[in-house]
């Protein structure tokens, strides 16, 4: 799910880059957001009632989604186009490989995210490449474009680590709540300073990327969070650029340099470390009570009361009774244990 998710949102990119021609960076930040909340939105109503199956938001939630919302609905994007209207398609592409550190180290600095060598000379890797692709023969030399892809992937960090805290509701409710908010706030911003509406065709095409490149992007991205920890899935979502750089090469016509080759296996060793990466030990749950979507595997052996749903996976609040074991591991929400 990291993995189908990282590729929506890297093929997102050099599309977006596309679409600027004719769009202006913030009306497009918006667009791409309104795409994906209005088609989640279809998605939800199509659906019906799903509350057996995923738990829906609660009030407690609201201030973790305000803040993904925020960080990662409204200034993310924003900053993203801005950058890529004076940056190559490709070289921003790579550059989005900073989010993945971003998020890495918010995880492990701010939440206390369990970390390991493999992951750390991983994001080391990650960081050289991004660094080799700024190379200007005399030093590193970082362009506005840059800086506020840059500032982008701190936005999205943020953004990552936020939507972590209410990764257990439904992900289709998080991110169509997202896209609404932030596609509407933008959109009605950036008329408000002038910009034009595009044509129709124009709007289809955008509401389509955003839809696919943003929301069930971040629905797969949600999904990742629950099993694999933010730091982890922050590593596997890495892949999105090098999918960005590749469509940039060969349906832009972008060139392919010898920076911007090393660049991609400094990024491509990174990426690896962190998909070979295994961790196993002894380790303690603690008891506790929570919801969230579950079958009855080896953490899941509560009784249900009449009143819980039936078949699986479905949702409840349920009790997790105090257990001691070794499996490999991720650092999941019932692997937060210290180390």
């Amino acid at each position: 799910m990291a993995l189908a998710s990282a590729a929506l949102f890297g093929a997102s990119t050099p599309l977006a880059k596309g679409l600027l021609g004719s769009v202006s960076p913030w009306l497009l930040a918006g667009m791409l957001y309104l795409g994906s909340g209005i088609g989640l939105l279809l998605l939800t109503l199509a659906r019906g009632d799903k509350s057996e199956t995923e738990t829906p938001l609660r009030r407690k939630d609201v201030p973790w989604l305000a803040g993904a919302v925020i960080a990662g609905g409204l200034a993310g994007p924003l900053l993203l186009l801005l950058g890529l209207s004076s940056t190559p398609a490709g070289s921003a592409a790579l550059l989005l490989n900073l989010e993945g550190l971003a998020t890495m180290a918010i995880a492990w600095l701010v939440f206390r995210e369990s970390t390991g060598p493999r992951v750390i000379l991983g994001a080391i890797a990650i960081l050289a490449g991004a660094l080799a692709l700024s190379w200007q023969g005399s030093g590193l030399s970082f362009d506005i474009g840059g800086l506020y892809i840059a500032a982008a992937c701190l936005c999205w960090g943020v953004d990552n680590n936020l939507t972590r805290k209410i990764s257990a509701s439904d992900p289709v409710q998080i991110a169509m709540i997202k896209g609404l908010v932030a596609g509407v706030v933008n959109l009605g911003l950036a008329i408000a300073f002038g910009a034009q509406l595009p044509s129709v065709w124009t709007s289809l095409a955008a509401g389509l990327v955003g839809l696919l490149g943003y929301g069930v992007s971040l629905i797969l991205f949600v999904l990742a969070l629950r099993n694999l920890g933010t730091a982890r899935t922050g590593a596997y979502f890495s892949a999105a650029p090098f999918i960005g750089a590749t469509i940039a090469i060969v349906f832009l016509s972008e060139p392919l340099t010898y920076q911007f080759a090393v660049a991609a296996l400094l990024m491509g060793l990174g990426v690896y470390l962190h998909l070979t990466e295994r961790h196993e030990h002894p380790h303690t749950h603690q008891a506790m009570d929570h919801e969230h979507a579950h079958a009855h595997d080896e953490h899941h052996q509560h009784e249900h009361g009449p009143n819980d749903p039936p078949g699986e996976p479905h949702s409840h609040w349920h009790h997790h009774a105090p257990m001691k074991h070794k499996h490999p591991h991720f650092p999941d929400m019932h692997h937060t244990h210290r180390h």
